[in-house]
Parts: C-alpha cells; structure tokens; sequence
C-alpha cells in the first residue's frame, strides 16, 4: 500500500512540474502611483526582457467617465524578434501601433474613387484612413 502512495505522488508531481515550464522571472524595476485626483501611472521590467509601461487619467465626457491610457511594453518573441508595442486606449478605442502587428492592404482604387465621390456629394471628408498615402 506504501508503495502504491508512493508511486502516485510521484507520478502526481512529474504531471505537476511538467505543466509549468517556465520559472518565475525577478522583477529588476517596478515603481506606480496613484493620485487621488484619479491619475496613475506604474512600470516594471523583469531579468527575462520585459519592459512595461503606462499613465492614464480619468477622462470625463459627456455621455460618461471613463480612463484615457496611454503606455508601451516590450518583450522578445519566441522567435527572436524583439517586438514594441505602444498603445492608447481611450474613448476611441485600443489603438496599437506595433512592428510586430499586420497592416491591411491598400484599399483598392475603384473603392476609394468611390469614397471620394461620396465625400465630394456630402460634403463629409473622407476619414484619414482612407486616404491615399
């Protein structure tokens, strides 16, 4: 019976361990703050390359408040790329930028003809996006 006990605590913590790959990494740096006036602000970076950033304030509009943020972080893939992502997430949205993100291909040009003859009829501009570059 013992060794039957035996046996299955160790089959348990090789199942264990195996889920768990990866090893806790020290934090090197890590510093927030929060304002009372509902500002904040924090960063860290770890030993394995991690480097994180972010301040955001709250954002009164009128249909409500919420926060705007603004911050960064970066880190190095699996692959070896390193990848940068800056952000801002606000009442428009989470808006990355990135090395690292696809870019959607041009619009093609019948369509933004399209959208040019709209904007011209209704007197509304064509969004920024949109654009020729």
């Amino acid at each position: 019976m013992i060794k039957l006990v035996v046996l299955f605590a160790l089959t348990s913590m090789t199942l264990v361990s195996s889920q768990f790959p990866y090893r806790p990494y020290a934090i090197l740096r890590s510093y927030s703050d929060v304002t009372p006036y509902g500002s904040y602000q924090y960063l860290y970076d770890t030993e394995n390359g991690i480097s994180v950033q972010e301040q955001g304030q709250q954002k009164y509009l009128p249909q409500g408040s919420g926060t705007a943020a603004a911050g960064s972080y970066r880190y190095t893939s699996p692959e070896g790329i390193p990848v940068v992502v800056n952000y801002v997430a606000d009442e428009n949205g989470y808006q990355p930028q990135s090395n690292v993100l696809p870019t959607p291909p041009p619009i093609p040009p019948a369509i933004l003809k399209s959208l040019e003859y709209i904007a011209a009829r209704t007197g509304q501009p064509i969004p920024s996006h949109y654009r020729r570059h």
